[in-house]
């Protein structure tokens, strides 16, 4: 079976079949001025078909000029015309015995993967930040590449700042600020353009673990210290459950709250949010999601953003299975019962006959971005616990191992592992392969039957607290003591649709959720106020919105706003305001419906 795999990607203008990069020096200078970056990348490639063109990726960016060789030959190219959300394609003229291409060039503001902050968005308030989001295919808005999953490259980068920085890279980093503002990267392991990063800001390093740190902000270090506590903890679990850890460093920076995502999964420096600084250690296991990423996604990669569920199934998979190990069973079930609720959501919010329940996406014509739900995650994960009880977890412990070493650094599209997994894990079994239906999970759309059943039992004890509360029993009776986010969560999602307002102030009285710190049940209790008009909450509802850019939080907000007549212009509003806090990401899934 052929083990290299070498798709032409649909949301990509590389053609790494004829020409591929095999190594980039970085070298620019961040511009908060101008909000820009400027300077060169040397691609180091591999002509493998002796092509006198070379095809790069490149959106919103200015080339100055292009050159081939040490020697540094100017050639000519063409940027050609662009095309919706991939940009354009970058059509260099090389010798077919060319390996070096220099391209000088600058960013615009209006690059898409860099969120420039002002420093009164800032934790501290005194100096500028700058950080990027590469995926799924932002990395050409700020560096000329191929920018596709199935591409890897080693890296080395020298960054300029301004004197008082501190710039962090997906790569080695050093843990104080240089004197001079300049910085060098290298990344030895080969990795996809999706995984570059870059964050620029008054920064400071708190160690955890011999292999694990953290920064953040000087007024957010000690929180985000305490918050990851458990991190080398972690790593040890997941090393002792999938092999060992190829990356040297796991670190975590603690960005502004513009961030998109939870967490981005950048090589030896995972970005998280300030949302999940709860002070209770209780949304951790989004470090183990980050974590459980150093293998599946970050070692064996999806060949194509319709390939997405590769990456993030197995992930899901993994992270559950490193906080079972540190939290126990009852943990896991939570999460998994919690994950279950907001797949059957998404689904039904997108149709349970729409294209996008299918694992395996169709966005030729789209952007990838568009792809990336929640099914990818939760139905991917349900589709690797079903195999788990099918064939037992340590012989699905053993392939998963044998997987991420077998592939190690290379790229996994979905026929490709349908294959392997058949003849690797089932050997054509005919009678399991039947039973679990990997066709009906990966190319069907909707939940499959045979999506496997799993109890929490301390969500029991949730039920009857809620059946009892509608029985007539006081907010205040209940006893919450030792309840985690997870069941808080769990609490929130079983309340009734429809709540009376003198219950609404009942339950704010006797929890305080309104004045919560924990951005997860924010969030969750938020749109029950919305839905039932408790007006009471709308002032920290102004704060969260103003301050907050996280994209999970973000969608249902705005849309529990805008399906109230009452409040679609209040949602305008503020949107009108806050949108210069988000990043592009979150922007563009919510410019549609509030502008």
């Amino acid at each position: 079976m052929q083990e290299e795999i070498i798709i032409r990607d649909c949301h990509s203008f590389a053609k790494p079949e004829e020409v591929v990069i095999t190594h980039s020096d970085i070298n620019i200078v961040v511009d908060f001025n101008h909000s820009i970056i400027k300077g060169k990348v040397t691609h180091t490639i591999n002509n493998i078909t002796g092509s006198e063109m070379f095809f790069l990726d490149c959106k919103d960016i200015i080339i100055e000029k292009i050159t081939t060789g040490v020697e540094e030959k100017k050639t000519t190219f063409v940027l050609a015309t662009p095309q919706p959300f991939k940009g354009s394609a970058l059509e260099i003229n090389i010798n077919k015995d060319i390996d070096i291409v220099t391209i000088y060039y600058q960013t615009t503001p209006q690059s898409a993967a860099l969120q420039w902050l002002k420093p009164a968005q800032t934790a501290g308030g005194k100096y500028p930040f700058l950080f990027t989001q590469s995926e799924a295919i932002l990395a050409r808005t700020w560096v000329p590449c191929q920018d596709s999953p199935g591409i890897r490259f080693t890296y080395d980068a020298k960054v300029k700042v301004p004197i008082g920085l501190m710039a962090l890279m997906s790569a080695n980093n050093s843990v104080q600020k240089t004197d001079d503002g300049n910085y060098s990267f290298s990344m030895n392991q080969p990795i996809p353009s999706y995984l570059l990063a870059l964050a620029v800001g008054d920064l400071v390093y708190h160690p955890i673990g011999k292999r694990t740190g953290v920064y953040a902000e000087p007024s957010e270090i000690e929180k985000s210290a305490y918050e990851f506590a458990d991190m080398e903890k972690m790593l040890i679990a997941a090393e002792e459950l999938y092999g060992a850890y190829r990356w040297e460093q796991f670190d975590v920076i603690v960005l502004p709250p513009s961030f998109p995502f939870g967490g981005m999964e950048n090589p030896r420096l995972t970005f998280a949010t300030p949302t999940i600084l709860a002070g209770d250690r209780s949304l951790v296991s989004l470090v183990a999601h980050e974590l459980a990423h150093s293998w599946s996604g970050n070692i064996v990669t999806n060949a194509t953003w319709n390939d997405f569920w590769l990456n993030e199934g197995f992930t899901v998979y993994f992270e559950r299975r490193i906080m079972e190990k540190l939290e126990g069973k009852s943990y896991n079930d939570m999460l998994t019962v919690l994950g279950l609720h907001e797949m059957v959501q998404t689904i039904n919010q997108l149709g349970i006959d729409n294209a996008d329940t299918c694992l395996k996406l169709a966005l030729n014509d789209r952007d990838p971005d568009d792809g990336m739900t929640l099914v990818a995650y939760e139905k991917g994960f349900f589709l690797l616990l079903l195999i788990e009880k099918t064939v037992g977890r340590e012989r699905w412990d053993r392939f998963i191992q044998d997987y991420f070493n077998r592939f190690a650094f290379k790229s996994m599209n979905t026929e490709f592992f349908l294959q392997y997994i058949e003849s690797s894990l089932f050997n054509n079994d005919k009678s399991q392969l039947e039973k679990i239906n990997l066709n009906k999970w990966i190319y069907g759309t909707g939940i499959p039957e045979n999506i496997p059943q799993v109890v929490s039992e301390r969500f029991v004890n949730i039920d009857k607290c809620v059946k009892e509360l509608a029985g007539g029993k006081k907010a205040i009776e209940i006893d919450t003591n030792n309840w985690t986010t997870h069941e808080w969560l769990y609490f929130l999602r079983k309340l009734p649709i429809d709540i009376p307002l003198e219950i609404m102030k009942e339950l704010d009285d006797a929890f305080h959720f309104t004045q919560s710190g924990n951005a997860e049940i924010l969030c969750a209790w938020f749109q029950i106020a919305i839905k039932n008009k408790y007006k009471n909450v709308f002032l920290a509802l102004d704060n969260f919105l103003m301050r907050v850019g996280r994209r999970k939080f973000l969608v249902p907000l705005y849309n529990a706003l805008l399906n109230s007549e009452d409040l679609k212009q209040y949602a305008k509003d503020i949107y009108a305001k806050a949108r210069q806090n988000y990043h592009y990401v979150s922007t563009n899934t919510l410019d549609e419906r509030l502008l």
